[in-house]
């Protein structure tokens, strides 16, 4: 492994052989050595990039077993803190370390007992000062703080909960603030807690040479049926199809599979257990494609994902970035390809303000229209227009 100089303890440089690392990205390389020196830092980074090592391995070195809770990882969602846990495990193996994953939909009362013996939490804000009110919670020790993702808490009305649990961390703590963007709620968040922070930025978003952008203009009745045709055709790994709300998620995904795609939905309506089945079953290859929100799928990590598309266009370019991320990763190649309607011109503006996106327009195909069954709350099913065939 290309180490570019950086010298992790030998129990950590043998999970980083286990797991296959051949070099380290860019994120890793400027943060790794600065979190050693005990630094505090703000890193800009894309989905995709890495950032989960670069402040995992650091940070996990400095955790002495058995001493109680010395590092506390804040994420946004239930699904990111799952996912950094999982990864922290895999850095940790060879480290008798007890990582615990905090977050609602599950009982607290397991919760309690883990944080009893953990070394290590990685949670998020509700469930953390649920603990922090019920005296179960004890931060006395914690020696580094990570937000990670905290442009998305920000988004997500989390930013006086994570300032309530910075006042209960030791104001000495190491504290690491990582997002995809850094809007100045959050450079506020650093300025007021933060000691004279570095600063890591990726110099891209994403590597535009390993995606290929397109996007289709189609009559929004024609979607659903230029969707199944893109699939049917594109499909060669693993597809992430992104949708705008949690009944356009339900609704796509149960048409897929009339059309025996091999799909199953992804949203926050959804009980943890069977986000997490899903989750699973994509990891593993049972599925074909992912319907998501963009909520549930934040922090996700799936490898060979070589198809995104997105059925409805995100509200803003840092979200279509987030998206785009979960393909092309570690040097491989993806496609990302949208697909508007006339509903979906604004925010397609909005995503072109970004300089660094680049879309190509493509002539819509000759495809076959298919039966699309759109979900209703009350009454009967309706059903989409209909016709054999169709083209543009």
């Amino acid at each position: 492994m290309d180490t570019k100089g950086i010298v992790l303890k030998p129990e950590f440089e043998k999970a980083i052989f286990d797991l296959g690392f051949s070099e380290f990205t860019e994120i890793q390389e400027k943060c790794i050595p600065l979190i050693q020196q005990g630094k505090d830092l703000i890193g800009q980074s894309f989905t995709g990039s890495g950032k989960t090592a670069a402040f995992g391995f650091p940070t996990l070195e400095k955790v002495i077993p058995g001493r109680g809770i010395q590092l506390l990882v804040l994420v946004p969602t239930r699904e990111l803190c799952i996912q950094v846990a999982k990864e922290f495990r895999k850095f940790s193996k060879y480290r008798r370390t007890y990582i615990t994953g905090i977050y609602g939909g599950e009982s607290i009362n397991p919760q309690i007992s883990d944080l009893r013996r953990a070394d290590v939490v990685v949670g998020t804000p509700g469930r953390l000062l649920d603990h922090l009110s019920r005296g179960t919670f004890n931060t006395s020790g914690i020696k580094i703080l990570v937000l990670d993702e905290a442009d998305k808490m920000f988004e997500m009305g989390f930013i006086d909960d994570v300032r309530r649990i910075i006042s209960r961390v030791p104001g000495n703590c190491q504290k690491l603030l990582f997002g995809a963007t850094l809007p100045p709620e959050i450079m506020g968040i650093a300025k007021n807690y933060l000691n004279n922070p570095e600063r890591v930025k990726m110099q891209t978003y994403v590597d535009k040479s390993k995606i290929v952008q397109h996007y289709y203009d189609v009559e929004k009745e024609d979607k659903f049926s230029l969707l199944v045709h893109i699939l049917n055709k594109e499909l060669g790994g693993l597809a992430i199809v992104f949708c705008g709300a949690r009944h356009i998620v339900d609704a796509v995904n149960k048409n897929l599979n009339k059309q025996n795609i091999k799909s199953q939905a992804l949203h926050g309506g959804m009980t943890q257990n069977r986000r997490k089945q899903v989750i699973d079953a994509f990891h593993s290859q049972q599925l074909d494609v992912l319907v998501a929100s963009d909520v549930a799928a934040r922090g996700l990590d799936i490898k060979n994902v070589t198809l995104i598309i997105n059925y409805n266009i995100p509200k803003t370019s840092q979200e279509y970035v987030h998206r785009i991320g979960r393909t092309a990763r570690a040097g491989e190649e993806g496609k990302v390809i949208s697909l508007l309607s006339w509903d979906d011109y604004g925010n397609f503006r909005r995503v072109l303000e970004d300089k660094y996106i680049l879309i190509h327009k493509m002539e819509t195909p000759h495809f076959e229209h298919v039966e699309f069954v759109k979900q209703q709350r009350y009454g009967r099913p309706s059903y989409g227009r209909f016709s054999r065939y169709r083209r543009r």
